[in-house]
């Protein structure tokens, strides 16, 4: 099976001045196309070749296993965001989230002072596991929570690439502005499938 990157749903511009189209440019345009371009390198001959890349991302290991996940948690990030995003869930995730975490002011707090302490590369995840629960995780470098059976609704990218040409080492203030940007009817439908 040969892995392709889809084009995203929004111009590279559309996103700024949260995210720049510079930042869409590289992050996007070539970490992504990278990812995408090694994971197919890779997979040719293996067990995994014609498997789903979430199938991969589950059971894979090493260069394979990171290239896979990169490929994967890219897209699931920035089809995660839009242009018209903001605000908050409103439905039964908007109820989980509040139930969970006292309110969506405490939960984003929560989801960004996990991102902002992250050691290193990676990424922070909202996911929620069989229950319904609604878990925030810390994956360093390629991680993925489907790795430990949760299922990912929501990841905002902490690797330098995502945020430095817009925010130079301001972590933080890249986490507190993507809240503008996340689409929370994909978001939600994600917690409701």
């Amino acid at each position: 099976m040969k892995y392709t990157q889809p084009n995203l749903p929004y111009s590279n511009d559309a996103l700024a001045p949260v995210i720049s189209a510079e930042t869409i440019d590289y992050h996007y345009g070539k970490h992504e196309k990278a990812y995408i371009d090694n994971l197919n390198k890779l997979i040719v001959g293996t067990e995994f070749e014609d498997m789903e890349l979430e199938d991969v991302i589950r059971h894979a290991k090493g260069a394979l296993f990171n290239n896979a996940s990169q490929a994967w948690n890219h897209i699931f990030y920035f089809f995660s965001l839009s242009p018209d995003g903001g605000g908050q869930p409103d439905g039964a995730l908007g109820e989980a989230i509040k139930t969970q975490f006292g309110s969506f002011d405490k939960f984003k707090e929560a989801f960004e002072d996990a991102g902002a302490k992250l050691f290193g590369s990676g990424w922070v995840w909202l996911s929620k596991d069989d229950d319904g629960k609604l878990v925030i995780t810390q994956e360093s470098n390629a991680g993925n929570p489907m790795t430990s059976g949760l299922t990912p609704i929501l990841t905002f990218d902490v690797w330098e690439h995502a945020y430095y040409i817009d925010y130079r080492n301001m972590r933080a203030a890249y986490l507190k502005r993507l809240w503008d940007l996340v689409d929370w009817d994909i978001i939600e439908s994600r917690y409701e499938s």
